[in-house]
């Protein structure tokens, strides 16, 4: 059985009279990214806010690195790293400065601490502005340097939430290589974000988030198949096999102009083979066939779709380490 690097069971959290988290369950694999999606307000930042010992749960349990939040908090942040929406860096201090500063946060040996900062900053190719205070970086450069700081602990968990947020395509394009790469070193990674496309990218898993609740949960190919839309597309160019397919063919949408074919299928090989069969037994011949299937863009609004709030998110942002 996979060891697992996070549960979590019926988590609930209240400010006032908003429920902010309703009861939610997680079980997140150790060496896997998994992502929370949902729009602002749906209570992702509370979640991470809770498993990493920042804020305590109404109700529930949860284990993080096989310590139970609640008894032992001190066991849990000492296997985690936690890079806030905002940037946690110093902008008055180089960018060395502040990796030695979370070392000594760390209570490392200063020789210790000296050549972890060193690895770190080669790591995520940050020596050559190391002495430059971080006030002159760049956005993707400040988020390279904040990750970086997050791991002078070595943590084997790390909360990232909307690490991307703000970074031009070339960073954001950096930062997904960065966490694959931390992946493949064996790390976990709970990712928040509103970009649909980077945990399509990144996630092993996801869960989408809807008042408090997680409204669908499962690979990012599972979300697709759970909206309707996927379809084949036929495209050809003798109007004979066109019109022959359209007989021949159940459950169809024609369109005589292009002489295309929509047929219905979620995707999967089994819908592909079946109908490639038909084409076959009868003789027919397209010029080209696709395979459309909803994205997570789709998934994202048919399970939110009566959220129209604006204004409202979770309790205000902080910065931990």
């Amino acid at each position: 059985m996979t060891d697992l690097a996070i549960t979590a069971n019926g988590l609930r959290k209240s400010y006032g009279d908003k429920t902010v988290l309703d009861g939610i369950d997680l079980r997140i694999p150790a060496g896997t990214v998994f992502a929370l999606l949902g729009p602002n307000g749906a209570g992702k930042t509370t979640t991470v806010r809770i498993l990493s010992t920042l804020v305590t749960a109404d109700a529930g349990s949860a284990q993080v690195a096989g310590h139970d939040i609640t008894t032992a908090p001190d066991a849990v942040r000492a296997a985690i790293g936690v890079t806030g929406q905002f940037s946690a860096v110093d902008n008055l201090i180089t960018g060395e400065e502040n990796m030695l500063l979370m070392a000594d946060l760390h209570h490392l040996p200063r020789h210790q601490g000296r050549r972890t900062a060193a690895e770190l900053l080669d790591r995520f190719d940050l020596t050559d502005a190391a002495t430059k205070p971080a006030a002159t970086y760049s956005g993707g450069m400040k988020r390279r340097l904040d990750i970086a700081m997050t791991l002078v602990g070595d943590p084997r968990i790390i909360f990232l939430d909307e690490p991307t947020t703000g970074l031009d395509p070339r960073a954001r394009h950096t930062m997904w290589q960065i966490i694959r790469t931390l992946v493949a070193d064996g790390v976990t990674v709970l990712l928040t974000t509103q970009y649909l496309e980077e945990a399509d990218q990144l996630a092993d898993r996801i869960a989408v988030l809807h008042d408090g609740r997680i409204a669908a949960e499962g690979t990012p190919q599972e979300l697709k198949r759970l909206v309707p839309g996927g379809h084949i597309r036929l495209r050809f160019t003798d109007p004979t096999a066109y019109r022959t397919a359209t007989r021949t063919l159940p459950r169809i949408t024609t369109d005589d102009d292009s002489l295309t074919l929509r047929i219905p299928s979620n995707g999967s090989q089994r819908d592909l083979r079946t109908l490639l069969d038909h084409l076959d037994d009868a003789g027919i011949e397209a010029e080209e066939l696709t395979v459309h299937t909803p994205d997570l863009d789709d998934v994202f609004f048919a399970l939110t779709a009566d959220t129209h709030r604006t204004g409202h998110t979770d309790q205000p942002k902080e910065n931990a380490r």
